[in-house]
């Protein structure tokens, strides 16, 4: 271990908002009877601290975040991430670590987690290399799931939040309108790809100066473009290849992951076809797919329960003749799967401030598949659209 550091925090509204946070975590750890919540998901470690780097775990470094219900915030992080966590981690204190010194990330954790207090951990987000350390120091009774309070406080957005979604709805649509734009006969699927990152970077960028004060959150799109297009456009999470584009065929673009503003993820997809549909008979197909998602959203609504949507959209499919589907959506946040999921069997009664991807798709096995889908606030009487793109079947005609 390098050494301890006082955090130096950020002030103003940005202090305030993750200061908040690790608050009324350690209330409801009070409240569970959890001492001290061990935190190891990135997107949770941002969501507490404010702080984030990119590569931790890629390159096996974790960064883990601290919480004792009657004590302080403590971030266990690279030592050559010093200056970027001392200027945006709030928390009560860092501890430094560097590769092949002493214990590494470990020589810290026996005196934080201590040798009686029961100890809250993420279990199915905890990295492999993370547990088999914390396991030799906690023994299995004092172990807890903290999972079910994080996600329900990341469950509801604050007003902050909901801004952010909103302007990653605007930066999809940025995205949807250039990768509509790129395409025409015989540009390869990667051209595409590029014109869609340009544009949602610039869009980001465009927001990020405009309304936010984080001079180091980055603009730039990083997540590599789902996209399908002619007899592979079964291939759901297909990535964009140097396949070009062939008059009449479907064109797939998905922007799951891609629509990630200010680490907030949305859902956001379309199917288009390039001049004419040359096999006619994808265009049932299409207006089902469309249709189950106005019957999903016909059901979204504050008070009805997740599954009750994903009914709503698996009844429009099935009755078609079409075969049983997957999913309807999916809470976002700042990571692409949160809670409730808009499938059969969840029972979470949908509340204003949650944000869902809420999709319409139908699948002909081995031959086409069409799939339309939006992201959406839940308001106090229903709902807010936040991305948007044309998708009666004349409108995806390119």
């Amino acid at each position: 271990m390098i050494g301890s550091t006082q955090a130096l925090k950020p002030t103003g509204s940005r202090c305030k908002v993750f200061s908040h946070r690790i608050s009324k975590l350690k209330e409801r750890l009070t409240e569970a009877g959890i001492d001290i919540a061990l935190i190891s998901d990135d997107d949770s470690v941002y969501y507490y601290s404010g702080y984030y780097d990119y590569l931790h775990m890629d390159f096996g470094r974790p960064t883990l975040l601290i919480v004792a219900a009657n004590g302080e915030s403590v971030l266990i992080t690279p030592a050559m991430e010093k200056d970027l966590a001392e200027s945006s981690a709030v928390v009560d204190r860092i501890e430094l670590w560097n590769d092949g010194m002493g214990n590494e990330w470990r020589e810290a954790l026996p005196g934080l987690l201590g040798t009686t207090a029961r100890v809250g951990i993420e279990p199915a987000l905890t990295p492999p290399l993370v547990r088999a350390y914390v396991d030799s120091l906690v023994n299995p009774e004092r172990y807890c799931d903290v999972t079910p309070i994080i996600s329900e406080m990341r469950m509801i957005k604050s007003e902050e939040e909901l801004q952010i979604a909103r302007h990653a709805g605007q930066v999809g649509i940025a995205m949807m309108e250039a990768g509509r734009g790129a395409m025409g006969e015989g540009v390869p699927e990667y051209e595409v790809a590029l014109a869609a990152t340009t544009a949602g970077t610039h869009k980001a960028a465009e927001l990020l100066k405009m309304h936010y004060h984080d001079s180091r959150m980055s603009p730039s799109i990083h997540f590599m473009q789902i996209m399908a297009s002619g007899d592979e456009i079964t291939m759901t999470h297909h990535r964009a290849s140097t396949k070009p584009l062939v008059h009449g065929e479907p064109v797939f673009l998905c922007f799951c992951g891609m629509t990630n503003f200010h680490r907030f993820k949305l859902g956001f997809d379309r199917t288009f076809w390039l001049g004419e549909i040359a096999d006619r008979s994808q265009e049932a197909a299409y207006q089902t797919a469309v249709n189950s998602q106005a019957a999903a959203l016909s059901a979204l609504r504050p008070g009805a329960r997740a599954e009750d949507v994903h009914s709503a959209y698996a009844e429009v499919i099935q009755s078609a003749g079409y075969e049983y589907p997957f999913r309807c959506g999916r809470a976002t946040g700042f990571s692409f799967l949160e809670r409730p999921q808009l499938v059969f069997g969840d029972q979470t009664v949908l509340q204003p401030g949650m944000v869902f991807a809420v999709d319409g798709s139908v699948t002909v096995p081995g031959k086409f598949r069409a799939q339309v889908g939006d992201s959406f606030i839940i308001t106090e009487d229903g709902y807010e659209q936040i991305t948007s793109h044309p998708k009666a079947l004349a409108q995806v005609i390119v």
